[in-house]
């Protein structure tokens, strides 16, 4: 009899975990040419300066998590989640396959398709997960960790697959891009055959509209927008600047969540205790924002340091750039268990960081991965390539900061929220994935071939800054958590810690 570590928990499972792994397949293996395809001119690339490029992939990135929002809204008052997420799924597949048509039009409707696709799958995939177990059941962690397993093995297949086609000169970028619209189609595939294990999971919405014919007018009327802007732009009849459009919604992004935490800090009806936990809520994911805007150089100036500086000819083979793009999700397989392992053991002992503290050594080793990216950017400027354990190295560091604070983002969030408010500030800590996602890419267009010397710098900075958000955040974290928590109960004190 085979070992199947599926086997002892609910039969949707299997659909779900394999539905998202083909979405991670082809999501971070398109994410591993998408910038590599833009800045190229000689092999079918569009020929995009470096600051275009990278503005316009912090746009994607940032859009992705931005449609999460509504993405879950549609869910829980239109569709359901099974139907959004076969949608979803759908969507993505077709923006893939328009991506594989080498046309500047079809790129820009590719990229947005999937923005709109990925917005629409991604909250509510995870959010059937969660309800194939009823509250008390005791496989729910184990079965998040063998979804999360899913969404890395995606994730580490995918640029493997599309960047050997992609980088090839014997098939080029726009059969990466059709191999990540072939997984995702597998995916829709096996979604549909298995829907049947899901019973009544993600069925109907949990919060039906009474005026849906009113809310999807104004879908439509959105789209139909957003297709005539990008229409207009393509026709040249408006101008777009991507560094200008990433900033404009960094901006908007910052607004929307400020607004949000002064209303409820004022308006919300909330006591003192909730309040000053929100406030705590508001310094981590500030915090958070800082550390994708530099974790998510990977698919933009790091990709671009794979190709350009990095030796990769050995042995006659040349490794492609977009490989390193599967370090993060290997790197998450492997050291998941230890880092889930390492809390638990710290917590027995009450030696358990506070999430202040565990967000700091997040940061810090964000900016130590930097810190080698320092000494690599010295040995291109000096006229050398830099070897891939560079590389290795920045990403093994980024992975484990990504591992002190990514998670751990996440259950705070959810036990530090007023109950009433749990789902909607979920949201903004989210937005900070999105504003995140949009600062990299504004900083990645800082990194220039035409200006070498200035490498070593701009990684110093990345680098300093991060690591003094994370000291500053370390030094404030003890009374920030004895100001939380004043009135709390130790129970309550000690949960948080």
């Amino acid at each position: 009899m085979k070992f199947s570590p599926l086997a002892g928990h609910p039969a949707g499972l299997s659909n779900l975990f394999f539905t998202e792994m083909w979405e991670r397949m082809s999501y971070y293996g398109m994410r591993a040419l998408l910038v590599l395809f833009m800045v190229d001119n000689i092999q079918g690339g569009l020929g995009f300066t470096d600051q275009t490029a990278t503005a316009t992939y912090g746009i994607y990135t940032g859009g992705v998590y931005l449609m999460a929002l509504p993405g879950g809204w549609i869910a829980d008052r239109l569709l359901g989640a099974q139907r959004t997420v076969l949608l979803g799924a759908m969507i993505i597949t077709a923006g893939h396959f328009v991506l594989a048509i080498p046309s500047l039009s079809t790129f820009f409707l590719g990229l947005l398709l999937i923005i709109v696709g990925t917005g629409l799958l991604k909250p509510n995939i995870t959010a059937m997960v969660g309800e194939l177990y009823q509250g008390d059941d005791p496989r729910r962690d184990g079965g998040f960790t063998l979804f999360y397993m899913g969404i890395n093995l995606g994730a580490a297949i995918g640029p493997l697959v599309c960047s050997s086609l992609g980088e090839s000169e014997r098939f080029g970028w726009h059969w990466g891009f059709a191999a990540a619209g072939v997984g995702m189609l597998v995916g829709v595939i096996q979604f549909q055959l298995g829907k049947h294990r899901l019973g009544t999971v993600g069925l109907e919405p949990h919060n039906p509209s009474t005026t849906k014919s009113k809310h999807w007018s104004w879908i439509g009327l959105l789209v139909v927008t957003l297709l005539s802007i990008l229409g207009l732009s393509l026709a040249g009849i408006i101008q777009i600047d991507a560094s200008v459009v990433a900033v404009n919604m960094a901006f908007f992004i910052s607004a929307i969540f400020f607004a949000y935490f002064a209303w409820i800090l004022l308006f919300g009806g909330l006591n003192s205790a909730e309040k000053r936990r929100c406030i705590l809520i508001i310094i981590l994911t500030m915090a958070s924002a800082i550390f994708w805007s530099g974790f998510e150089q990977a698919g933009s100036s790091l990709n671009l340091f794979a190709d350009r500086y990095t030796q990769r000819e050995f042995g006659g083979f040349e490794i492609p750039a977009g490989w390193f793009q599967s370090l993060n999700a290997v790197f998450i397989i492997t050291l998941a268990p230890l880092f889930s392992w390492l809390w638990v053991w710290l917590a027995k002992r009450n030696l358990d960081p506070s999430h202040p503290v565990k967000f700091a050594f997040g940061l810090v080793q964000l900016g130590l991965g930097f810190g080698v990216m320092i000494v690599a950017a010295k040995v291109v400027v000096a006229g050398n390539p830099a070897m891939p354990y560079f590389l290795i190295l920045t990403y093994l560091l980024h992975t484990m900061g990504e591992l002190c604070l990514s998670p751990v983002g996440l259950s705070a969030v959810s036990y530090l929220a007023p109950r009433k408010y749990v789902g909607q500030i979920m949201g903004c800590f989210i937005l900070s994935y999105s504003f995140g996602s949009i600062l990299a890419g504004i900083l990645a267009g800082r990194f220039s071939s035409d200006n070498l010397a200035d490498m070593p710098g701009l990684y110093t900075q990345i680098a300093l800054n991060s690591i003094l958000a994370g000291i500053l955040l370390f030094a404030i974290a003890k009374p920030l958590m004895r100001w939380t928590f004043a009135k709390s109960n130790s129970g309550n004190q000690s949960s948080a810690n």
